[in-house]
């Protein structure tokens, strides 16, 4: 991992800024993009979020369902099995 020399401290409410450069390389859009948040051994990682396919990962053709992300072409192959099964 490379230090980008930035410092950041934490505000009262327990936030902290992304400093301008790093959302200019992960092409974030302020008020439109998430991050997802997880731990890495004693590390906080922040990683731009994308959403993807619950069954294949797949990031692209995806629509929402009860909650789920689910791409078109697993909706299709679930459509074909759920006919084999009948």
């Amino acid at each position: 991992m490379k230090s980008t020399g930035m410092i950041r401290t934490v505000d009262k409410m327990g936030r902290v800024v992304i400093p301008k450069e790093i959302r200019a390389q992960l092409n974030v859009e302020n008020e439109v993009d998430s991050f997802e948040i997880y731990m890495d051994g004693n590390k906080v990682v922040l990683q731009k979020y994308k959403p993807t396919c619950i069954f294949c990962g797949a990031f692209s053709k995806i629509v929402y369902y009860e909650g789920h992300i689910v791409c078109k072409d697993c909706i299709e192959k679930l459509s074909a099995l759920k006919e084999t099964a009948e």
